[in-house]
């Protein structure tokens, strides 16, 4: 399997440290608000690729924290008048049903930074201890940046090139400009700790590194975020974690790609910013894992809410092919008798696992991956409507068991979506009574009745009733589906 790293601008075979076992590390949001969805997509991004790991058989451990102390949480506390822990709450609490809401893999541990500051304290007084960080008069620790001869490792910044205030902060008391707080002195009605420096809280670049070396232990095998972390956020990590335990802070960098809106970057100011929950609200989590997974992780994302649209249409698709191979194989005969289109099938079955592997082997190219799953729903279709009265049952249930599975590898959950279109109107038991003498209760049954009637409506050419039955069931937002198997209901799309 080929992981592109970073850190070496190149693919590389994930070589696991212990044999079987991945340990993933993701940076989580600082819950001050919703998250957009260019976080989305990041988390997105990682969670595929804990899934596809998983699929292949790895034990994965799969961390992510949350920053629940920041100066962007004190702010909107101070704005609204409550206390940073009450803001951070809140926000930890709708993150986490947003993740939810996308189908978002919980993580194994999910440390939280207030939770943490004694192993962050540890990590600051053994660098001060090895002289690779300094307290100064004010209480403020800060890491010595030119002490770690491998500064720049990952992003590739030489300090020499940058001026001093371009996206780090000047400061008198600094030795050097680039040099970054490890623990920032407790200002009026902040939320603060004890500690050998005075009362403080760690600074942002401080909590990931002590977190990770305290729950996964330092090397792990693959650190990730967005693109935007990799400087000065990943490159102040890595350095921490080479000065204080002398080894890598991960083996294997990962970083997924910023997300534009219709080419455009996100900006509140452009009046084209939305939540993650804004977008839920409206699309189905599946669909918008389609649309974000027809680009790779690593590339820009062009999102718009007409390509969110197609991918409503793109998953219509899928479901309903699933749905038709499932009926198709509930009607017909099992005879065991293999036709010349079942072993194709069978082997477009085959080809579509080995193209879909080859394509997530390939540094998780989700693209290919849909790619191969489309490929297979086209195959399928032609079947179902070429086989018609000669379907085998085994092999259109194992082709629509690869889509279900498949997709799921994506986190891509069909069965959730088909589960929605089984409520069926409770209007269908009058209407069936009233055109086919139905006298149950069940909307289901009902509409088997009403669809035997229509069509016994057509073959006796009383075109009346046959029309009478599509109109009362238009009306009801359904729709006749004919498929190999016969016609059935469905609910019509927006």
């Amino acid at each position: 399997m080929l992981v592109y790293n970073s850190q070496n601008h190149r693919k590389q075979e994930l070589e696991p440290i212990e044999p079987g076992k991945i340990r993933m590390y993701v940076c989580g949001p600082t819950v001050y608000d919703q998250i957009h969805i260019g976080n989305g997509r990041t988390f997105l991004s990682f969670d595929v690729i804990r899934r596809y790991l998983m699929y292949k058989g790895y034990e994965v451990t799969f961390a992510q924290n949350l920053t629940d102390v920041d100066d962007k949480i004190i702010n909107r506390a101070n704005e609204q008048g409550r206390t940073a822990a009450e803001v951070a709450e809140e926000f930890s609490d709708k993150f986490i049903e947003q993740m939810h809401r996308f189908g978002i893999l919980d993580p194994d541990i999910r440390p939280r930074a207030t939770r943490e500051i004694e192993a962050m304290q540890g990590m600051i007084a053994s660098l001060i201890e090895q002289g690779h960080a300094y307290a100064v008069p004010s209480g403020d620790v800060y890491f010595s940046v030119r002490s770690d001869h491998s500064y720049g490792v990952l992003s590739g910044r030489n300090l020499d090139q940058l001026r001093a205030g371009e996206r780090v902060e000047v400061n008198d008391e600094k030795r050097d400009p680039f040099d970054f707080a490890l623990w920032k002195a407790a200002k009026p009605g902040e939320p603060s700790w004890p500690s050998p420096w005075g009362e403080g809280r760690p600074g942002w670049h401080t909590e990931c590194c002590a977190m990770i070396h305290r729950y996964l232990g330092t090397p792990i095998d693959i650190h990730g975020g967005g693109a935007d972390l990799i400087f000065p956020h990943h490159e102040n990590e890595t350095a921490q974690a080479m000065c204080a335990w002398h080894a890598p802070l991960a083996n294997v960098w990962m970083h997924a790609g910023m997300l534009q809106i219709n080419e455009e970057k996100m900006s509140k100011s452009l009046g084209n910013f939305y939540t993650l929950k804004e977008v839920l609200d409206r699309y189905s989590a599946n669909a918008v894992r389609i649309l974000m997974l027809q680009t790779h992780y690593r590339a820009p994302l062009d999102f718009s809410f007409d390509r969110l649209d197609g991918a409503v249409s793109t998953l219509e698709r899928l479901v309903s092919c699933v749905k038709n191979l499932r009926w198709a194989a509930e009607a017909a005969p099992q005879d065991g008798h293999l036709t010349e289109a079942d072993r194709a099938l069978g082997t477009e079955i085959d080809e579509t696992y080995a193209e879909f592997t080859a394509s997530m082997d390939d540094d998780f190219n989700t693209a290919g991956g849909l790619a191969a799953i489309f490929g297979l729903v086209t195959s399928s279709n032609k079947y179902l409507s070429e086989a018609a009265g000669t379907i085998e049952t085994a092999v259109t249930l194992r082709a629509a068991d690869a889509l279900v599975e498949l997709c799921g590898v994506l986190g891509i959950d069909l069965q959730q979506e088909m589960g929605k279109d089984e409520e069926l109107p409770s209007e269908l038991v009058s209407m069936a009574a009233e055109h086919a003498g139905y006298a149950g209760t069940s909307p289901s049954e009902a509409a088997d009745a009403l669809l035997d009637a229509r069509q016994e409506a057509r073959a006796a050419k009383n075109w009346g009733l046959a029309d009478a039955i599509r109109d009362g069931i238009a009306a009801l937002g359904l729709v006749v589906e004919d498929t190999a198997a016969g016609a059935r209901l469905r609910m019509k799309k927006d």
